[in-house]
């Protein structure tokens, strides 16, 4: 089956999952509006502006409790109405030359069962190139029936047999403030601590030693972060804080659930 510019929208779901999302949600949606069939927003009981915000753009909301990104998109992706779905994050906008090209792909049948679009990552204004930020690509073109995400907290990603890669980008807006980062990462690192923790996780004190200074001298160094300046560095800080934080946590869950204080 053909599509072309006159038979738009696009016979695709755009899914977008939410919460407490109003300093980033409207750009987001303003990308994906007028040329996909729907925008499906699952949203986590937001309780601030976010949903006021998503009625402006669609009226097919769901919410569900958040338990994991890869929990949240499994329970919403076979509520798409489409065959396709494009999953976005509420941080994300979709190119102008990323949504041509889509359209371009939908002209004719899509001879893949999912698509890899690689990411522009913005940090305070700034697209960063390197610091680990600069080939970040992920599935998010995908056939709605095929797609389900592993049981993994934190980082699951969709594994197809058959996928292709698209040129356009998305623009991934990633921090709204270095408070929200903060927080972000402190959330992230709890996550990953469980998944550590769950599949066991040797060795945790040397890693508490080890890792975060070896992520800050992987990301500047080895990364190439310090071209990308200050950023770049404030990147690797973070990066090395989020491992520590991640280690300690694997070691405060067995002392928890050993019932030691060693």
């Amino acid at each position: 089956m053909e599509h072309t510019n006159s038979s738009l929208p696009l016979p695709i779901t755009a899914l977008i999952t939410t919460y407490n999302v109003e300093h980033c949600i409207e750009a987001c949606l303003k990308s994906l509006s007028g040329w996909l069939d729907e925008i499906l927003v699952v949203d986590s009981f937001s309780t601030d502006r976010t949903l006021e915000i998503v009625s402006r753009y669609t009226p097919n909301v769901l919410q569900h409790e958040y338990i994991s990104q890869a929990v949240q998109c499994n329970w919403a992706i076979p509520r798409a109405k489409n065959e396709w779905v494009l999953l976005i994050d509420s941080d994300e906008v979709v190119s102008p030359e990323l949504r041509q090209e889509i359209i371009e792909l939908f002209r004719k049948e899509p001879d893949q069962d999912g698509y890899w679009i690689y990411r522009k990552n913005y940090l305070l204004g700034r697209h960063i190139k390197h610091s680990g930020w600069g080939k970040d690509s992920v599935l998010r073109l995908f056939k709605r029936d095929l797609a389900r995400y592993p049981e993994k907290r934190v980082h699951a990603e969709i594994s197809l047999e058959k996928t292709g890669v698209l040129k356009g980008k998305l623009e991934h807006h990633t921090v709204a403030s270095i408070s929200s980062w903060a927080s972000k990462i402190n959330t992230y690192s709890s996550l990953k601590a469980q998944d550590k923790y769950d599949k066991g996780f040797p060795f945790p004190y040397l890693q508490l030693l080890i890792r975060p200074p070896w992520r800050f001298f992987k990301d500047v160094f080895l990364r190439l972060g310090f071209l990308d300046g200050w950023r770049g560095f404030l990147i690797a800080g973070m990066s090395s804080f989020a491992e520590m934080l991640m280690a300690a946590k694997v070691i405060e869950l067995k002392k928890t659930r050993s019932g030691g204080s060693k």
